[in-house]
């Protein structure tokens, strides 16, 4: 499967993520977004750049719901609960959220 961005097509898996991490910008996961209908906010971008930086920095790491809460609360300043991110990522912030910010499919269950 490809999707289109900007005249290029960007490879995917049957999951619909990127097979190259590297491919993914903003625009790439504009159009992610819109294609699973979540328009992007300020809270999205927060945790998709989070969800990157702990891929890129952390040798691979996709954090699992329970880590994506205590590092998203830290970050906002304020206690942060999953049916605060499921309101972000309705299909699971550690699967849908690392879909549209261009990771890898997670195997693993989503929770803690």
């Amino acid at each position: 499967m490809a999707i289109e961005v900007n005249g290029k097509s960007i490879e995917t898996d049957d999951n619909g993520n990127l097979v190259n991490y590297q491919d993914w910008d903003r625009d790439v996961a504009l159009v992610l977004a819109a294609s699973e209908e979540i328009e992007l906010t300020q809270e999205h971008w927060d945790v998709l750049e989070y969800l990157r930086e702990e891929f890129t920095n952390n040798n691979g790491n996709q954090p699992m719901e329970r880590q994506i809460n205590k590092d998203m609360g830290k970050r906002w300043g304020k206690t942060v609960s999953s049916k605060d991110l499921y309101r972000l990522f309705p299909m699971a912030p550690s699967k849908q959220g690392n879909r549209i910010a261009g990771l890898p499919f997670v195997l693993r269950k989503g929770g803690y």
